[in-house]
């Protein structure tokens, strides 16, 4: 599991934990409901968030397969040749790397690749 996975993981553990403090907190009648609710919201947006967060710039068959991220961030596999490359390019923010933009001009899926 790398770092991504590791922070993935404890974001999801402090959301639990939220929820079930607030939860705990709801249940006590002297307690206020206003924090037992802020807790179990916040909680529930942390577990959502870990839930649902994506490692950028990379198809779903990478997502699926946990595949490490290649350089940039983008993909490590052959790309399929139904993907051609576009004129759009960018630097990744996190790794300064130039991404190149590749389409499926059929079904318009985008794949992303580091350049040299």
């Amino acid at each position: 599991m790398g770092a991504l996975g590791t922070m993935r993981g404890l974001v999801l553990g402090i959301g639990i934990l939220l929820m079930v403090a607030g939860l705990v907190t709801l249940s006590v009648p002297i307690a206020g409901s206003g924090a037992g609710l802020w807790l179990v919201f916040s909680g529930g947006v942390l577990a959502v968030a870990a839930v649902l967060e994506r490692t950028r710039y990379r198809s779903e068959a990478a997502e699926r397969s946990h595949d490490a991220p290649g350089p940039g961030g983008g993909e490590t596999e052959p790309i399929d040749a139904r993907f051609q490359p576009t004129d759009e390019v960018f630097i990744d923010p996190t790794s300064g790397r130039r991404m190149r933009v590749l389409l499926d001009a059929r079904t318009g899926e985008r794949r992303y690749v580091a350049e040299a």
